[in-house]
């Protein structure tokens, strides 16, 4: 017992310069009369694994930051094993509601087209399960599990009221971190991207040069609800914009040596104009990025304050086959601003509560510390209504859409006219949504946007889609706006 407790915590990777064994013996020695005792007098037989690893571990660890995390044997094996997993899919999008699956585009080449899905199906049952019965979080679970092995769905197809079953085996599908791309305005681009991932750096390089490269007039960069990822892939998107030898961010900790990451000195960066859009879960990488081209003055920021992780972690391979992620430093801007936002309930708390500044960029404007990216402008995102969350929770719009396309060819310059709402009011009517005058003209814009942007959807792909919503997004028309374009897009 004592050898296997000692080799877990004194493994050679965390050894100190000194003997730590000396240092820590006495305390090891508490904690061997502790379990001993327990062992020898508890009620109920004592395993040792769950003492050491559910129990003195992870107590310790909790003492000094959310983070820091141990992993047992089958634990640290599951985390190597999904490093190096690649996902698995059928490649279609759907859109999931309370016991509805409507499919709004099927990507070519995949099993889903395969097997003949196309938009504007329904998935009324997966593997005999029907769906109509299941409550949102139960549909996921099922979706998610559906894609390990092979499945077979019952579908109706619009317009015919037999079912159709088809069967699919998951294939290797391949979901690029730039989602979204495209031109929002004349010379003005837009991307998203969703983590940050190995491919990614290149991946927006590839894309902005599909949308005009140095032809372009300013580039709308959106990091909203991007967690972050690797730290390298954010490292080689920011070159993209900054001048060689600037610095794109600090990692400073108590142990590790301090390090400065800058530009490549023979980097070549884009000179177009930015917005940045960021919200409270961009995080991690994302930060890095949006700080980096505050800092030097590249990009406008804007939209919510970030979200305030600057923890720099190590992953450990310790002993019997476990291992541990460990928070070994800090992440900070050019300026100086640590990025990670202050924690409660540990030993970093301290080190975590620092100077709100200001601080300055590079062109001598204020910026404020004090955890996350605080943007340059803070945007909110488009408000909701008891009347929107009906209409999005009810599935009305791609129902509605679905038996509009049926009887209804629609080219890519079709608008909403007042005919079509007037027909959509018609048959939210038949369905018991009735809003009010009041609510009806309150919200009158937004539905003819989203209704197109549903109509979109199924008839040209869910990228054509994309852009509707983005046009009546509040935060990408101040970004216009701040890159020079003014004009509304609706």
């Amino acid at each position: 017992m004592n050898r296997l407790f000692i080799a877990i915590f004194l493994a050679g990777p965390l050894c100190a310069q000194t003997d730590p064994a000396a240092k820590i013996a006495p305390e090891l020695k508490k904690m061997i009369d502790v379990f001993v005792a327990v062992e020898q007098e508890s009620a109920d037989p004592v395993s040792l694994d769950t003492a050491i690893y559910e129990g003195a571990i992870p107590g310790m660890l909790r003492t000094l930051d959310p983070h820091s995390s141990f992993f047992d044997p089958g634990q640290f094996r599951q985390l190597q094993e999904m490093e190096k997993s690649e996902q698995k899919g059928f490649g279609s999008v759907v859109s999931v509601l309370p016991g509805r699956v409507i499919v709004l585009q099927v990507l070519p080449s995949t099993p889903s087209a395969k097997a003949g899905l196309s938009a504007g199906d329904e998935i009324l049952a997966i593997n005999n399960i029907a769906l109509a019965r299941l409550e949102f979080e139960q549909l996921i679970q099922l979706l998610g599990a559906a894609r390990q092995r092979e499945v077979a769905l019952d579908i109706r197809h619009p317009g015919e009221s037999r079912l159709a079953r088809i069967t699919m085996s998951p294939e290797l599908v391949n979901t690029p971190t730039v989602d979204r791309a495209f031109l929002i305005a004349p010379a003005i681009g837009y991307l998203r991207i969703t983590s940050f991932e190995e491919p990614t750096g290149g991946l927006v390089k590839e894309t902005i040069e599909k949308l005009g490269a140095d032809s372009l007039k300013g580039l709308i960069v959106d990091l909203r609800d991007n967690p972050g990822g690797a730290v390298q892939a954010a490292i080689e998107t920011a070159s993209l914009f900054l001048k060689p030898e600037q610095v794109i961010f600090s990692a400073k900790g108590r142990t590790s040596q301090n390090e400065e990451v800058r530009v490549p000195k023979l980097n070549k960066a884009y000179t177009f104009p930015l917005a940045v859009l960021v919200n409270a879960k961009s995080a991690s990488a994302s930060e890095i990025l949006s700080g980096s081209l505050q800092d030097h003055d590249r990009a406008v920021i804007l939209g919510e304050p970030s979200y305030g992780k600057g923890l720099v972690q190590q992953v450990y391979t310790l002993s019997a086959n476990s291992g541990l992620a460990l928070t070994t430093a800090f992440y900070y801007t050019p300026s100086g601003r640590s990025i990670q936002k202050p924690l409660t309930g540990g030993q970093l708390d301290a080190a975590t509560i620092v100077d709100r500044g200001p601080y300055k960029t590079d062109a001598g404007r204020e910026v404020r510390g004090g955890g996350g990216i605080q943007p340059d402008e803070i945007v909110l995102p488009e408000g909701e209504s008891q009347l929107r969350l009906v209409l999005d929770a009810s599935g009305a719009f791609t129902s509605f859409a679905s038996e509009y396309l049926r009887s209804h060819d629609i080219a890519e310059d079709f608008e909403v006219t007042p005919g079509v709402m007037d027909e959509l009011k018609v048959y939210l009517s038949e369905r018991s949504i009735q809003p009010t005058a009041g609510e009806w003209l309150a919200n009158r814009a937004w539905v003819q946007s989203r209704l197109k942007q549903e109509l979109f959807t199924l008839k040209f792909g869910v990228s054509k889609g994309d852009e509707v919503e983005m046009r009546r997004d509040p935060v990408v028309a101040r970004a216009l706006e701040r890159l020079g374009f003014s004009p509304p897009l609706r």
